[in-house]
């Protein structure tokens, strides 16, 4: 079984989010199908500070991909997520 990897750009909801307590909440979100498989921070303007994160969920799950990303919009301190990509990793184990 092979496991998918989505980026998302994660837009906090102001410049004094803590980033820290963003990346906890995000990781506590996640359902126990689905992980964090890491995080990058991504200066925009004005002191904001986007989140870049990459979810490992398997693919023979329909519709994770929506749960994933109505979790994400649903975390305290998120204003607003974009998906960057959506790739396949055979042999990914977690």
């Amino acid at each position: 079984m092979g496991s998918v990897v989505s980026s998302f750009r994660i837009l906090p909801s102001d410049t004094e989010t803590d980033l820290e307590a963003l990346k906890a909440a995000i990781k506590a979100a996640m359902p126990e199908e689905a992980h964090v498989h890491r995080f990058s921070e991504e200066p925009i303007a004005f002191g904001l500070v986007a989140l870049n994160v990459d979810i490992v969920i398997p693919e023979d799950m329909p519709g994770e991909m929506d749960k994933i990303e109505e979790i994400l919009h649903n975390v305290d301190g998120v204003s607003q997520i974009d998906t960057l990509m959506v790739r396949r990793l055979s042999g990914f184990h977690k």
